[in-house]
């Protein structure tokens, strides 16, 4: 890892990647970006890894950007998700192709909002406050959520954050959709926790497929989501996975997938 301040623990099928430079408010220079893109990366290749939950130490998820790290390094075009690694924000190169769930606790501002839009499941303490600053600061998002927030929240719902820099709380991101639960602080870890070793239970082949499937049709539209199921369908509806889920059903046990 190039960033102490991002780090890794496996458990079972599931990646946990931590942020944690909490006495910077958890803000990421360059060398956390290129670490977080690494660790979505060991996610994305690594077979053995199903699901991520990405959450941050200390009182706060992240105040965004370290802007002057991290600021001049973008005026000059330079990237700051290095070239061949899974992007976390889905912008800058190939997205994760298994699912992240995030949990966010304290302040969440500007890049915290692009990497919730970007993870699939997003678990917010009851204390979160949420800002995309960026218009205050003369720039502009440059993490996808000038990209990604009207399709994900509507268009009035992402322009009210985006152009006024407002904070918001916990229940207006459950209301316009950017967290999908709201959990007592000091919970939202262990709760997303749950929800992705469920998930990691689940057959990979169609995890994975659900995701693609999902994401080609909010981005291509339905008629490239269509053709992938038509390829995909044959191989995993004659999977060992496949014949393992009927058998478990029939059984009624929990089944035992391996992905093949």
């Amino acid at each position: 890892m190039p960033a102490e301040h991002i780090t890794t623990r496996v458990d079972g099928h599931v990646l946990h990647i931590g942020v944690d430079r909490p006495d910077k408010r958890n803000a990421f220079d360059r060398e956390m970006n290129a670490a977080l893109a690494e660790a979505y990366h060991r996610l994305a290749t690594e077979d053995d890894l199903r699901v991520g939950v990405l959450h941050a130490e200390g009182d706060h998820f992240s105040a965004g950007l370290d802007l002057a790290d991290v600021g001049p390094a973008v005026a000059s075009g330079e990237p700051y998700i290095p070239p061949g690694m899974t992007d976390p924000y889905g912008v800058w190169g190939p997205a994760c192709p298994k699912p992240v769930v995030m949990a966010v606790q304290g302040i969440a501002f500007t890049l915290s909002i692009e990497l919730a839009l970007a993870a699939d499941i997003v678990i917010a303490a009851d204390d979160v406050r949420f800002a995309q600053l960026e218009i205050a600061r003369g720039i502009v998002p440059f993490g996808g959520a000038t990209i990604r927030a009207a399709g994900h929240l509507g268009w009035g719902n992402a322009m009210r954050f985006l152009l006024t820099a407002e904070e918001f709380g916990a229940e207006e991101a459950l209301r316009i959709g950017l967290v999908q639960e709201v959990v007592p602080a000091g919970t939202q870890r262990e709760r997303a926790t749950e929800i992705a070793e469920r998930i990691a239970a689940m057959a990979p082949l169609g995890v994975q497929a659900t995701l693609r499937q999902a994401r080609l049709a909010r981005d291509e539209g339905t008629g490239a989501a269509i053709r992938d199921m038509r390829q995909s369908l044959q191989g995993i509806m004659t999977s060992e996975d496949a014949a393992e889920g009927l058998a478990s059903f029939v059984e009624r046990r929990e089944g035992r997938f391996t992905g093949r």
